[in-house]
């Protein structure tokens, strides 16, 4: 599948992308995970997030994450809200999506890690990109989650 890939600031996106973003944040996390927790954090809005949105032919909204600047969740700049659609998936997505977040966080923040939250489960997807567990498994909502660090090479 090919995508268009878009990375803007929270005012860069249309009313129809903060939609498709929201319901697909919701679909994956709340529904799928059916994992109630506030959604909305405030950390969209930051002046220095960039939203990461992977449009299919139909610019409808089937892969997303968040770049955080430093000291917004973690002191290091971080990635995070990191969803594909059960539509999309199996596809190389997911991967295709963190290069490119990490990219971002990259470009932005040059001397800075990269640190993330993330689910446990998913702890080999992340050491395949590079991050390194760098906590113990606790829960966040629910779900057991460790911190994991992508250091400069």
């Amino acid at each position: 599948m090919t995508l268009t890939w878009l990375d803007v600031c929270f005012t860069e996106l249309s009313l129809e992308q903060l939609y498709n973003v929201l319901q697909l944040r919701v679909d994956v996390f709340v529904v799928e995970q059916n994992c109630p927790y506030p959604e909305l954090d405030g950390k969209d809005k930051h002046v220095h997030t960039r939203h990461l949105l992977g449009l299919n032919d139909r610019q409808e909204v089937v892969a997303y994450s968040r770049v955080l600047a430093p000291n917004i969740s973690y002191p290091q700049a971080s990635i995070g809200r990191v969803a594909v659609a059960k539509s999309a998936r199996g596809q190389g997505l997911a991967d295709q999506l963190m290069q490119r977040a990490i990219a971002i966080a990259k470009q932005r923040w040059p001397d800075d890690h990269i640190q993330i939250g993330a689910q446990d489960y998913l702890r080999h997807f992340y050491q395949q990109l590079g991050f390194v567990v760098n906590s113990e498994v606790y829960l966040e909502d629910g779900i057991p989650h460790l911190d994991m660090l992508l250091t400069h090479s």
